[in-house]
């Protein structure tokens, strides 16, 4: 991988991440950091299943994006999920 590949992933993800966030109804008791892990690794399986699954290429297209930011929304909502029940 390139150097410009790696920081457009991070670009990427931050903004799928927060995205995401505000997506996800109620207060997420995950931090910044841990939203912007979400979001890549949402980015990346989003990226994943466009091109996998659905025939997109690996340039950009909105039908990848959403499922990425689908797939942030999902991750988010799960580790909230999984902070909010470790700190009760």
């Amino acid at each position: 991988m390139q150097m410009y590949g790696f920081f457009s992933i991070l670009g990427v993800g931050i903004v799928i991440g927060l995205i995401a966030r505000i997506l996800v109804p109620s207060m997420q008791p995950i931090g910044c950091i841990m939203t912007i892990i979400c979001g890549i690794v949402g980015a990346g399986v989003g990226l994943w299943i466009g091109a996998s699954f659905l025939g997109q290429d690996w340039g950009f297209s909105w039908v990848t994006f959403l499922v990425q930011i689908l797939m942030a929304v999902i991750l988010v909502a799960i580790v909230a999920a999984l902070f909010r029940r470790s700190s009760a």
